[in-house]
């Protein structure tokens, strides 16, 4: 199996990260963007490579097989076992064990000590408490100090608070991320498209607890006879000529009422998941969505609507869903992700995924291709609204004035204004214009904001000349922290093979020296009203060698060193 060009790049960074870094890092791909490929070329590489064992963790049992299928096809010879009830087995002595969090979390010492420890979707591990995530992970440590651990994730933030990294947590920065746009562009995702609902739910009397809406209060809300109907039929009219419709409801009662309206009113049958559906009949009714005629259990057609409630978020592949109804409203959006993103997979004649949004999740959360952790405010409840800075696209709290990363002076705030109708929110959002420069020339220089204290972080600034007088800018924060970090690690790790530079002095004085791969083009995307362009695509040269040691400050491994 060939990776893809940013799944092989997803591979170096973490071996980077490893080599370089006492800590442990975390890798961003979007959901149906091929997180296990990455998954299976790690095990396989501690193993065969550099003699270690791995474990690899989830909560779902879909992701398990999923796991233990890529491994099989990456290195077929690679033993793989398997910890896990639901799947009736309980390996412990392979060199890969695929492991189920609920089987193994009391199992330490019986599954013995492991080099690596790969979690996929890292989001589910929680920020403090006695999880079962956190007590497997302290005693796999106990037993092995040196042990180190992977995140994989499409939401790099929990479902219900902020970035799953941090200095006193067991994952700790993000190494590498790839956004959703870069991935549709390149034809590896699916575009999403959406429709205004004539059907809205008003959610401003729903109270919020541990940042998220009340369950049953929000299923109170939307299990009513004429939103239900109206819903119903709102599906009914855009799904007609879609191939599978994937449904979010509110609750268990609320989920029969959608899959009983369907059927009694609209002559078609909607299958109904939750928590309780037995294995047999869920397998079942999964087979017949995804049109899979060989894991069907009884003689019966496919299935072309399928309502679920908490069961389908996570893990659920279905390429063939080209229609998603919320008709859950949430304040998690790292859940709106995670619905959403179950139409991104591409499939035979699929041109897109529409989306129908029936609780208002589109105008809380905005497009999925930038979504971002709930900032919490100074009493720990709530969700403050965050923004991105134009000049150096830092995620910040929307109460600044000024980006406290690079100075950049925000606009004063408009009077907010209220549509009597549904807004046409996109799911993704849209530019109005791209255009395309040749580069003839690029600067590198230091850049510090105006007003800064001393030790304030500094930038990078990157300056393109792309006409007799004209330059298009940017800057890339290496200095800093959370957000604005994790994109200059990514900028940089596309552009060179050495280690991401920990200050701007050490970043300019590299790019200089010619160890940042060329850049021969740029893209700047132009939205009407904004000020500021923002460089969006690039064209680059040949990856150049790596600085040589005696340049390099802190690169000393060799390329097939061992990483953990």
């Amino acid at each position: 199996m060939r990776l893809r060009p940013y799944q092989q790049e997803a591979v170096a960074a973490v071996y980077r990260h490893l080599r370089l870094r006492d800590d442990n890092p975390v890798v961003v791909i979007p959901t149906a963007g091929g997180k296990t490929p990455i998954l299976a070329t790690i095990c396989r590489d501690a193993v065969v490579r550099w003699n270690g064992r791995v474990l690899v963790v989830s909560h779902v049992r879909e992701l398990l097989e999923q796991a233990v299928d890529k491994l099989r096809q990456v290195c077929h010879e690679l033993p793989v076992g398997i910890y896990s009830a639901g799947l009736n087995r309980r390996d412990t002595s392979q060199r890969v064990i695929v492991a189920g969090i609920q089987s193994i979390y009391k199992r330490a010492q019986e599954l013995d000590a492991f080099d690596l420890i790969v979690v996929d979707e890292a989001h589910l591990i929680p920020a403090d408490g006695d999880g079962m995530y956190r007590q497997f992970l302290a005693d796999a440590k106990a037993i092995n100090p040196h042990l180190r651990v992977i995140g994989l994730t499409a939401t790099p933030f929990r479902l219900d608070s902020g970035s799953i990294c941090s200095s006193d947590h067991f994952l700790n920065a993000v190494s590498y991320a790839i956004g959703i746009k870069e991935l549709i562009r390149d034809g590896y995702l699916c575009p999403l498209v959406s429709k205004a609902s004539a059907t809205k739910a008003d959610t401003t009397g729903l109270h919020v607890r541990g940042g998220e809406f009340i369950a049953d209060e929000v299923e109170s809300l939307m299990d009513v006879d004429n939103l239900v109907e109206s819903a119903c039929a709102e599906i009914i009219q855009y799904a007609q000529d879609r191939q599978a419709c994937l449904i979010f409801a509110s609750g268990v009662k609320h989920g029969r009422h959608v899959a009983r309206v369907l059927q009694e009113k609209y002559g078609q049958e909607c299958g109904f998941v939750c928590g309780d559906t037995p294995a047999s009949e869920r397998d079942d009714l999964l087979a017949r969505f995804r049109g899979d005629e060989a894991k069907r259990l009884f003689e019966r057609p496919p299935l072309k609507y399928l309502c679920n409630v908490n069961v389908l978020t996570t893990g659920f592949d279905a390429p063939n869903i080209d229609c998603v109804a919320l008709l859950r409203p949430t304040m998690s959006p790292g859940l709106y992700y995670q619905m959403v993103g179950r139409g991104f997979r591409l499939h035979p004649g699929k041109q897109n995924c529409l989306v129908l949004d029936f609780g208002g999740n589109l105008l809380r959360h905005g497009p999925v291709d930038q979504v971002q952790p709930g900032i919490r405010d100074a009493n720990g409840s709530g969700q403050a609204p965050a923004k991105e800075c134009p000049q150096c696209h830092s995620v910040i709290a929307a109460g600044y004035a000024h980006c406290p990363d690079c100075g950049y002076a925000f606009p004063p705030p408009e009077r907010p204004t209220h549509e009597s109708r549904a807004s046409e929110a996109g799911v993704l959002s849209g530019e109005v214009s791209l255009t395309e420069h040749r580069v003839i020339d690029t600067y590198y220089t230091i850049h510090t904001k105006r007003d800064a204290r001393e030790g304030d972080p500094q930038t990078m600034r990157v300056d393109y000349k792309v006409g007799w007088h004209e330059y298009k800018s940017e800057w890339i924060c290496v200095e800093h922290t959370g957000f604005a970090r994790q994109k200059a690690i990514a900028w940089w790790i596309r552009r060179s093979p050495d280690p991401v530079p920990g200050t701007a002095e050490r970043a300019v004085e590299l790019a200089q020296s010619g160890a940042l791969a060329p850049t021969y083009s740029i893209t700047v995307r132009s939205v009407a009203g904004e000020p500021y362009e923002r460089i969006v695509d690039y064209e680059l040269g040949p990856m150049p060698e790596p600085v040589p040691a005696e340049v390099s400050e802190c690169y000393e491994e060799t390329a097939d060193a061992i990483p953990f």
